[in-house]
Order: structure tokens, then sequence, then C-alpha cells
């Protein structure tokens, strides 16, 4: 059941993406169906009786989820269409990749109830970082487009025109990033804290939590450099995809080696 949820999801998220500008109402249901179908899909893969499944794919997936809700409640108030540009093919592909790596089933009878709270949070920072990185992506094509005068004919650069002006996008950015920061904050803190009973171990170094909490800081870094010295422009987008990127190798990227390079389990 789940492989046609995902089929029917990922034909709407492509749909979606092909669709001109102008069909504004079109676009809003077709973003709300290939998001129900994909929930829908999503949560009969991952939850089952007494375990959930986890894997590389499946918070890839979770994380684009979110970003696609985030992306159709910001393009009621903006029109944010060169985001749909970037957001809707990689939910296609998200959710593609969820059906081809549906990764392990990890059973939650001996787990504390913090556990799937951690994880609850985790998704949520991560998916709140995902949806900060795409806007950052497009603030820099924006203002290389405004610094280099040229007006080529791209996929995006229709899109780019009917963005809001860039101090808008920026304001749009670090309310993101402050909301995905105290959502990642929550995580780190609940990894450290309650380590034994989250895991049944004291915290290990390993490269999760060292990229994790690289991440905390790029994005620390960042808010302070905001609040105190006033960064915008290229020094904010850099920290911005610099944490994201780092954050993306805790998560999606230490899951992708441990189950498709190395084919283990949940660790």
């Amino acid at each position: 059941m789940q492989i046609y949820l995902f089929i029917a999801a990922i034909a709407l998220y492509v749909l979606c993406a092909a669709l001109p500008a102008r069909r504004g109402g079109l676009i809003s249901v077709v973003t709300l169906a290939a998001w129900l179908l994909h929930g829908a899909g999503l949560w009969s893969e991952v939850a089952a009786a007494g375990s959930l499944r986890l894997g590389f794919a499946s918070m890839l997936s979770s994380a684009l989820w979110v970003s696609v809700a985030a992306y159709w409640v910001e393009n009621q108030n903006f029109s944010l269409d060169g985001l749909r540009r970037l957001v809707m093919p990689s939910a296609a592909v998200a959710t593609a990749l969820q059906a081809i790596f549906p990764g392990n089933l990890v059973a939650m009878g001996d787990k504390s109830p913090l556990f799937g709270w951690h994880i609850a949070i985790a998704t949520m920072a991560y998916s709140t970082l995902t949806i900060a990185a795409f806007h950052a992506v497009l603030m820099a094509l924006q203002e290389s487009r405004l610094h280099s005068g040229t007006d080529r004919k791209t996929f995006l650069s229709g899109a780019l025109d009917q963005l809001p002006a860039l101090l808008t996008m920026e304001k749009l950015l670090f309310r993101m990033i402050g909301f995905g920061f105290a959502l990642l904050t929550l995580t780190v803190l609940s990894g450290i804290v309650f380590s034994e009973a989250l895991f049944g171990q004291a915290l290990k170094w390993d490269h999760k939590s060292v990229f994790t909490l690289l991440s905390w800081v790029l994005f620390a870094s960042l808010l302070a450099g905001r609040r105190f010295r006033g960064w915008r422009g290229k020094t904010a987008l850099s920290f911005t995809l610099a944490g994201f990127a780092t954050l993306l190798l805790a998560y999606v990227g230490s899951r992708f080696v441990f189950e498709v390079v190395l084919h283990k389990g949940w660790a």
C-alpha cells in the first residue's frame, strides 16, 4: 500500500514543480494533495506496532515532508515560487529514496519514552534547517543575479523575479534559523542529559555527536554574529549552508554509510 502512496506523491510533486507560476491555485491544491499522500505513506511505513522503522531515507523523507508544509504555509503570505522549484523535486527524490531504502525496525519496548520525543524533535530541527538552507540558496541566486546584471533564462529565472525582496527573504531566513536552532539545542541537550535513558549507554563521542555539535556551534555563531556584529549577506548564507551541510553529515550521511555501505542496523 505504501508504495502506491509514494508513487502518487512523487508524481504530484513532479507535476507541482513543472506547473507555471500563474497557476497559483492549482499549485496550492496539488502541493497539499502530494503532502497528504506523502504523509500517509510516511506514517504507514515508519510506524509499526511497538517499533519504528528508521533510516537515512526516512529521516530525509520526513524532513522534506515538513519542508513542503513550511513552503505551503509561507506561500500563503509571500510569493515563494522559487522555493517551490527547489523543494518539490527534492521532496520527490526523498520520497523515492524511502521507497527504495525503507530502513530498519527499531523495537520501542526496551526504549525510554524519551527516545520517541528525541527523534521527533531532531526531525523537526533538521526539517526547519532544511527549508532554511533552501532559502539561503535562493538568496544566493538572487544576490548573484542582482550583482551580475544579467538576465539569462534558466529554470529558476522567472521564479526568482517573483520572490520577495532580499531584506524580506533575510528576515524569513533568520526566523527559521532561530526556530531550527532552538529545536537543535533541545536535540543536543536531550542527547547529552538523557543519553543513558535514550540509548542505554553514556554519551559517545562518535561522528554523529561530533557533527551535530559542530552544526550547533555554526548556527550559534551565526545568530550571535547577526545579533552583535550585524552579519548578513554572503557571511550569513555561508554559515547557514555550512551548518546545514554539517547537520546533513551527522544524520543522513552517517545513516547512509551504516545502512547502504556497511549494511548495519540502527546505531
